[in-house]
């Protein structure tokens, strides 16, 4: 059982209580290597993908007939990876912010916050965990977006995805149609009202 198991088992009862730094970090490093790893192998499956597609231009219809198998396949595998990817980032950012949290542990404790952590609807945190950006901020501002968590209920926040969906389809259809450039897109967009522009760009260059 990995350590993201483990922490979502522990909520249940005792909220990263149980967890040490050094297993959390381990964790981190593992769920990061297979990120690297699986972003690779996607990568080749796109560039197999775009030699076949140029191998089948004059050719005849059988051989494009077979081309085009072989594309559905390596598309099927893309997706099937692509997903792997995603519950792969989510864990990894679930993670990464337990550790943050752990790392303030004895400040939490002062302030009244890891008492919060405790009785918040395991759900929530881990879904809430898995979407919020707590590296590279000030105390207070992790404070500010933990607390923000606390006045949640977990239907409020699946809203609240939903919502964070449709801005990013609204801006590639903007991007796409040519309305807008990339980067005006990326400078006005905000996926979270707390979410400064540079914490965004910061998770999209770590997914990169």
């Amino acid at each position: 059982m990995s350590v993201f198991e483990k922490a979502k088992k522990l909520f249940v009862k005792n909220p990263i209580e149980k967890l040490s730094i050094r297993d959390l970090e381990g964790e981190k490093i593992r769920l990061k290597s297979k990120l690297d790893r699986l972003k690779k192998e996607i990568n080749q499956i796109e560039k197999k993908k775009k030699q076949l597609f140029q191998e089948g231009i004059g050719a005849d219809k059988l051989k494009k007939k077979i081309l085009a198998q072989e594309i559905r396949a390596l598309e099927m595998e893309m997706k099937l990876k692509f997903k792997n990817f995603t519950t792969l980032q989510k864990q990894y950012t679930f993670v990464n912010n337990l550790l943050i949290i752990k790392k303030y542990e004895k400040e939490l404790k002062n302030i009244g916050i890891w008492n919060k952590i405790s009785n918040i609807e395991p759900e929530l945190l881990e879904l809430k965990l898995s979407d919020i950006i707590l590296d590279g901020k000030e105390f207070d501002e992790m404070v500010s977006s933990l607390n923000k968590v606390f006045e949640m209920r977990l239907d409020e926040f699946e809203g609240e995805e939903d919502e964070a969906e449709k801005k990013l389809f609204e801006a590639w259809g903007q991007v796409e149609s040519g309305a807008v450039d990339v980067d005006s897109v990326v400078d006005n967009l905000k996926l979270d009202e707390e979410e400064e522009d540079e914490d965004w760009l910061k998770k999209m260059e770590k997914e990169s």
